[in-house]
């Protein structure tokens, strides 16, 4: 619960997905789909929210390590991050193509 509350507190990221989270999880809930699809909605919900909660971790023990710039650090970061992307990707992709049907 320590990490949750330090990611609410120093992650803006994470405050703004699990925002976004909480508003679409009534939406999955709502719409007439089925249980599979059902819970692929909010299993991606919930792949965002730990990537980005391991994105963090990874971001803070490289602070920790040095304030030196390296090559390495950059790229650990920057690794972390397209984690974050491609679970976002998966997210917003997985999302259109359960409800795209129900509105088109």
């Amino acid at each position: 619960m320590k990490g949750l509350k330090a990611a609410w507190i120093h992650e803006a990221a994470f405050r703004q997905e699990l925002i976004l989270a909480v508003m679409m999880l009534p939406v999955a809930l709502w719409v007439d789909i089925s249980t599979i699809e059902r819970l692929m909605l909010i299993l991606t919900l919930f792949i965002v929210l730990i990537v980005e909660l391991l994105n963090s971790a990874i971001e803070a023990v490289v602070d920790r390590v040095g304030s030196e710039i390296h090559p390495l650090s950059g790229q650990a970061k920057d690794i972390a991050s397209a984690a974050v992307f491609m679970s976002l990707a998966l997210c917003g992709l997985t999302w259109l193509v359960v409800l795209a049907p129900l509105v088109l």
